[in-house]
């Protein structure tokens, strides 16, 4: 082996690793957004909720 050889090799291996660093990250950041959209959408129905009783408590 020439240093070529090993140069691409190394060059070759922090490219997957980044690569598998890169889908980890996204599919880390998509799985955290969507309990705060939920959480979102449940703070709105409750809010209508409230407001329906209300209307038909008056």
């Amino acid at each position: 082996m020439n240093i070529g050889d090993l140069l691409f090799q190394l060059i070759f291996f922090i490219l997957l690793i980044g690569i598998f660093a890169a889908v980890f990250y996204v599919v880390t950041s998509l799985i955290k957004k969507k309990p705060d959209n939920s959480k979102s959408v449940e703070q709105k129905l409750d809010r209508i909720i409230e407001l329906l009783e209300k209307n038909n408590k008056e």
